[in-house]
């Protein structure tokens, strides 16, 4: 597998759609950069989160999710309190192609902050809006700012396809639209 660059992605993302909407350079001045960039492309979070909460003593279970584990918020800046959670998802809607896989790394404007993300691999033919755990590892309240970059997609291409595809499998996360919460 190798490590593919700008000029690879700006290929598939024009004649095959990998991700859309697509900016061809780095958005740097006054924001958290997004964009295409050496050897990835950075993401942004949208402006829609689920932020968890312990109002409703709720317990989150992945096999049982309660949805009463959080509050909605839509905006430009979200607050995510101290020692607490967040689900976002990405501006960006992503289609792998069968021979690529994606590793998602948080940006280190977020991390130097205490704001941890998490993310899972972007497998071959996997398609969707990526779902961003944000965790806020500070005693303070965090600033997250949306239509802002959040995460680089780095994508490594095999020089052979895969024999399974995450579409083959029919996976569960396939096609996702906005925040996705856990399903088994």
């Amino acid at each position: 597998m190798t490590i593919k660059p700008d000029h690879w992605i700006r290929r598939m993302a024009q004649d095959h759609g990998m991700v859309e909407p697509y900016l061809d350079k780095q958005a740097r001045d006054g924001v958290i950069s997004y964009g295409v960039s050496s050897y990835g492309y950075d993401i942004r979070v949208a402006d829609t989160f689920k932020i968890f909460t312990n109002v409703n003593s709720a317990i989150v279970d992945p096999k049982n999710f309660d949805p009463k584990s959080f509050v909605d918020f839509e905006g430009d800046i979200c607050l995510i309190p101290p020692n607490s959670f967040a689900l976002a998802r990405s501006v960006e809607y992503i289609r792998m192609p069968r021979n690529v896989l994606g590793v998602v790394l948080g940006k280190s404007s977020y991390a130097r902050a205490g704001i941890v993300t998490n993310f899972t691999p972007l497998e071959p033919e996997w398609e969707g809006h990526i779902t961003i755990e944000i965790s806020n590892t500070t005693p303070l309240p965090a600033r997250i700012y949306a239509n802002e970059g959040i995460a680089q997609v780095l994508f490594f291409e095999s020089d052979e396809e895969c024999e399974t595809s995450y579409a083959d499998k029919k996976g569960k996360y396939q096609g996702q639209q906005g925040i996705t919460l856990p399903k088994i």
